[in-house]
């Protein structure tokens, strides 16, 4: 995942525009980084965060969910939660192709599990575009997917890309990719991490 930036990668497994379209209740979720409307449990969920924390804005943050599928987004919000994964990878190809927006440094965004209840707030704290075939081994550390080496990386997200861009050109070793790093806010970094 919209509001900010659209999550169109693996990692944000894409925030990605094209990953996978779920239905709970009367509210229709893409998968991929996606908005979904505010319904009444994001609503709560936020008027819950925010007694929490006053400093937070009243407007609820974009929602979304990582990956392709509801299985996908289950194990990447996992990483998430667990202090592994703090970084996303999307195409800016697919920005370009949906005219979604690009995340913006201190943009919140909800994270949603594979079912689209919400379960995380998190901050995007950096964000870089770069051509694929130059994202770093850092950035993909930072993902906290596979064995978390770039050989995964460049592989996953290559599949990803091929598989599920909202753009005619799919994926390309230079295609422009947007590196973006988050920290979670809500429900707390794990101890230690």
């Amino acid at each position: 995942m919209d509001g900010a930036l659209r999550r169109y990668a693996l990692g944000r497994h894409g925030r990605g525009p094209k990953a996978g379209v779920g239905r709970k209740g009367d509210q229709w979720v893409r998968y991929g980084r996606r908005v979904i409307t505010a319904d009444e449990t994001l609503t709560d969920f936020w008027a819950a965060r925010r007694a929490e924390d006053p400093s937070l804005p009243e407007a609820v943050p974009e929602a979304w969910a990582f990956g392709a599928t509801p299985g996908h987004a289950d194990g990447l919000l996992e990483l998430v939660l667990s202090g592994t994964k703090d970084g996303t990878a999307s195409s800016m190809w697919d920005y370009e192709a949906t005219g979604d927006p690009l995340p913006e440094i201190g943009e919140l965004s909800v994270i949603l599990d594979g079912r689209g209840a919400p379960r995380a707030v998190i901050e995007t704290t950096a964000l870089a575009v770069v051509p694929f075939d130059q994202v770093d081994a850092e950035h993909a550390r930072a993902e906290g997917e596979g064995d978390r080496t770039l050989e995964h990386w460049r592989a996953v997200h290559e599949r990803y890309w091929r598989e599920h861009s909202e753009n005619p050109r799919g994926w390309e070793p230079d295609m422009p990719v947007l590196c973006e790093r988050f920290r979670l806010l809500w429900p707390g970094a794990p101890a230690g991490s």
